[in-house]
């Protein structure tokens, strides 16, 4: 897919060339340079190419816009290259969820939104809303139905992702009745007893605040019982794995020579191989602790050299440090990266993936463990660097 950056540095080459973005939407570069935007569309089973603006004039968000009004079009049966397709009437009565999404995302782009969160949203919406709900109206869609679009998302225990889903489509729906005049939001019926909550009080009892966070990881270095738990908790933060896939950490899934850690799919919770770019912050640390080792657990029992440390032994030295269940969690780790990678608007599939939730399309999920690797790749030394600068401030 295109993104801003790579629109812009698109070059004539002496012809006419195009790129492709998805579904039919293509960029289309002169030989003087101008970028138009293109649509290819099947009318009939009579290939059509529709012009939908010249670039940056019509912006990328713009030109998927009005790509999938037109693919909406299509379906009704009716000939977008013979309509305006940027500023038809709607009928709240006929207009569907997709078609209303549309419009509350242009809103919000262009008044509230950065450019990376608007192409998150989008993200959020193209995957777990529109192959659902997207075709029917939005008026007629159901409790019932909604139910059956987010209880996958809590099967598959991405419980932030569920809330977010819920959150955006509960504000299309009222998008439509407060501009529209329609009358339904199926959302706005659930209540906390039907999904399950990330509850700051348990399981996923976490810290977020900048502040905060750098004042748990000044704390953190303080630890001084156990050299392994000192460690992992250390490298936790940086990392963001479940507390059984850290603390049954291996030296044979840690390559120093490619600067990533490899976890087998017997150790993941979704049997999937995953892959961890180490920052130059984790190899130190990993390094730190190598030269004492003679385990092929990198954080070696003080029972046994044979065993490696516990989940547990991780929530003791939590507590041990005055940290309250209240406070934070081993888990919590993962949903304070999760936050704050979030608002500092990387990518929401690059986050999803470090975070190693499953795929939807199990067939993808089997092949994608290195998905969007060097974006992970630079977005965990900037999450540690981060780190160090909260932790120094």
């Amino acid at each position: 897919m295109l993104t801003n950056t790579k629109i812009k540095n698109l070059k004539p080459t002496g012809k006419l060339y195009r790129e492709l973005d998805s579904l039919g939407l293509y960029i289309e570069v002169g030989k003087s340079g101008n970028k138009i935007w293109r649509q290819r569309i099947y009318i009939q089973g009579k290939e059509n190419m529709l012009t939908l603006g010249i670039y940056p004039e019509t912006s990328l968000l713009d030109a998927r816009q009005a790509r999938d009004h037109n693919k909406q079009l299509i379906r009704l049966g009716n000939d977008p290259s013979k309509k305006n397709t940027v500023n038809t009437v709607y009928n709240s009565s006929k207009i569907t969820f997709n078609e209303m999404f549309i419009s509350w995302h242009k809103k919000m782009s262009k008044k509230k939104w950065s450019e990376k969160y608007s192409e998150s949203v989008q993200q959020r919406a193209d995957r777990h809303l529109l192959p659902y709900i997207g075709d029917k109206s939005i008026e007629d869609i159901t409790t019932d139905e909604m139910r059956k679009v987010l209880e996958p998302i809590e099967e598959r225990d991405l419980i932030d992702t569920l809330h977010k889903i819920k959150g955006i489509a509960s504000r299309v729906f009222s998008h439509s009745i407060n501009k529209y005049k329609g009358t339904n939001n199926p959302v706005s019926s659930f209540t906390d007893d039907d999904f399950e909550l990330p509850d700051k009080n348990t399981h996923y009892s976490t810290i977020t605040n900048p502040k905060e966070i750098g004042a748990l990881l000044r704390v953190i270095d303080t630890y001084k019982w156990s050299r392994s738990v000192g460690t992992a908790l250390k490298l936790a933060p940086h990392l963001f794995l479940r507390p059984g896939e850290l603390a049954g950490l291996m030296w044979k899934e840690v390559d120093f020579d490619d600067e990533i850690i490899r976890i087998a799919p017997e150790r993941m919770k979704m049997k999937r191989t995953h892959l961890v770019p180490m920052s130059r912050q984790t190899m130190a640390l990993l390094n730190s602790i190598k030269t004492s080792s003679y385990s092929e657990f990198v954080f070696i029992s003080p029972k046994s050299r044979t065993r490696h440390i516990t989940p547990e032994s991780l929530r003791a030295g939590l507590r041990s440090l005055g940290f309250t269940n209240d406070d934070i969690t081993t888990h919590g780790f993962r949903h304070m990266a999760s936050t704050r990678l979030n608002e500092l608007e990387f990518r929401d599939d690059v986050i999803e993936r470090q975070l190693a939730h499953t795929e939807n399309n199990k067939v993808k999920a089997a092949y994608n463990h290195a998905e969007y690797l060097q974006e992970r790749i630079d977005m965990m030394q900037k999450w540690s660097d981060y780190l160090d600068k909260l932790k120094n401030h």
